[in-house]
């Protein structure tokens, strides 16, 4: 679902099993869009697919990312819960993020 029509790489996510970047969590990690694709939903998708992924390889952890506070509220439309306090990556504001997944 990264690739466009044709197979250019237009959008990407990296998931790494649990406790390799948070204990008992699994991550999803740089997400990635081009600029060309941002809008149309591909982010959503290939969120929704990494979603489901973690929930295929890595089944009965929930996961976490490090979002840009801006994003919080998009991230939330996907199921992902704000935690702790703010603070920066790459002199980026960031919070903790994590989805629950249910049934787990």
């Amino acid at each position: 679902c990264g690739r466009n029509t044709q197979n250019q790489l237009v959008a990407y996510t990296r998931i790494l099993p649990p406790d390799t970047q948070y204990s008992n969590y699994a991550a999803i990690g740089r997400v990635v869009t081009r600029p060309s694709v941002r809008g149309t939903g591909i982010g959503k998708k290939i969120m929704h697919k990494s979603v489901a992924a973690c929930g295929e390889y890595f089944p009965g952890f929930g996961i976490k990312l490090s979002a840009q506070t801006y994003l919080i509220k998009y991230y939330n439309t996907l199921g992902f819960i704000e935690t702790g306090k703010t603070y920066l990556e790459d002199g980026i504001p960031h919070i903790a993020m994590i989805y629950e997944r249910k049934n787990a």
